[in-house]
């Protein structure tokens, strides 16, 4: 007779370091605190006091002292203060990036698959007869010389062109990608943190191209009032702002940064929670917060329009779920033929992972 014993679950040993794990926690209460280093380690040490996250060997005064020896920490000579390093931030984006995509290995150059085959650099598993002009490098050997017994016998045995067989290869694409990130006000509105998933979205997909895509190229901008680019070290200090959503000034600079970009295949992401509210006319900002006013609506759908005939997609990750947002979603995306994903902020990073990888395969 069969049965079913149940036993105790025992969870995997955590085999890390005490530093290791502490570092882990205190890069993610750094995205959180804007990278303010004080405010971070005062959260560490609160969070110690409740679930005790240190003992009698290692306690927080030597983490904080190992920070500083393997150079994740530094002081400001001028203002005494302590900051952040260029190790600690690369630390922070590979573990969005593990977070939000997955450990990825790096790998070669280029390494987008479109579905085309031809001169390529990645041998799949298609095979085609020779054509004049192709190179010797990409002969089937095997399947040639299979060839050549079938047609010819083993007694006379030859090889001649029509024996010939080529493996065939995929093209590698190289992207140039504009991500818009949102740093209005709203972001944070209504008790719902929406900037620290966008961050974290923008340093996984910063870390993912420079070590697995280094010949494509990442524009980050952030738009409120205004909109400006910023570099990804600064991605974990990115914090929200007293502003409106000027969506027209953020596709305006995403336009102008790709316009100089030499790859044929571009596109722009835009991380958003609300509708454009703000227009910047001359020296003057023209505001309505109430509703999808026409006029900023307008020329926020001419530029969606732009962006089409440039063939430059615009994808839209929408992490507030209103209904009444549909509306000017839709109407954008079907604008710009592009796409849009209400996302939330719980999967946003599988969203735009999941497009970024497939959207590769299309463009051409």
């Amino acid at each position: 007779m069969r049965g079913i014993i149940f036993s105790r679950f025992k969870p995997d040993e955590d085999t890390r370091s005490p530093f290791q794990k502490l570092l882990d926690l205190f890069t993610q209460l750094l995205t959180y605190t804007s990278g303010d280093v004080t405010e971070a380690l005062q959260w560490l040490t609160e969070l110690d006091k409740e679930f005790g996250l240190t003992n009698d060997e290692y306690g927080i005064g030597d983490f904080i002292q190992e920070l500083r020896e393997k150079g994740y920490l530094k002081e400001n000579e001028e203002t005494g203060k302590i900051e952040l390093t260029a190790k600690t931030e690369q630390t922070i984006r590979k573990n969005a990036l593990e977070e939000i995509f997955g450990k990825l290995k790096k790998s070669t150059v280029g390494n987008h698959n479109i579905r085309k085959s031809g001169m390529g650099d990645e041998l799949n598993a298609e095979t085609r007869p020779f054509e004049f002009g192709d190179s010797i490098d990409q002969l089937d050997v095997t399947a040639s010389i299979r060839n050549a017994q079938i047609n010819h016998g083993i007694d006379s045995f030859s090889i001649h062109q029509d024996d010939l067989e080529i493996k065939e290869t995929d093209y590698k694409t190289q992207t140039s990608t504009a991500l818009m990130i949102d740093i209005s006000h709203s972001m944070i509105l209504y008790g719902e943190d929406r900037i620290t998933p966008a961050k974290k979205v923008a340093m996984a997909l910063s870390e993912l191209i420079t070590t697995r895509y280094p010949k494509d190229t990442l524009d980050i901008i952030v738009f409120g009032n205004d909109a400006w680019q910023v570099e990804i070290k600064d991605l974990p200090y990115l914090t929200v702002g007293p502003y409106h959503t000027n969506t027209v000034a953020g596709l305006e600079l995403a336009m102008d940064l790709l316009r100089r970009r030499r790859n044929p295949n571009k596109q722009i992401f835009m991380i958003t929670d609300g509708k454009p509210t703000c227009l910047k006319i001359g020296k003057e900002y023209y505001k309505n917060s109430f509703g999808l006013d026409r006029k900023i609506l307008n020329r926020t759908l001419n530029l969606a329009a732009q962006c089409k005939k440039l063939k430059i997609p615009i994808t839209t990750f929408m992490v507030a779920t209103d209904p009444w947002l549909q509306k000017f979603v839709q109407e954008f995306t079907e604008t710009n033929n592009g796409k849009a994903f209400f996302s939330g902020t719980d999967n946003l990073g599988q969203f735009l992972f999941y497009d970024f990888e497939n959207g590769k395969r299309k463009l051409f």
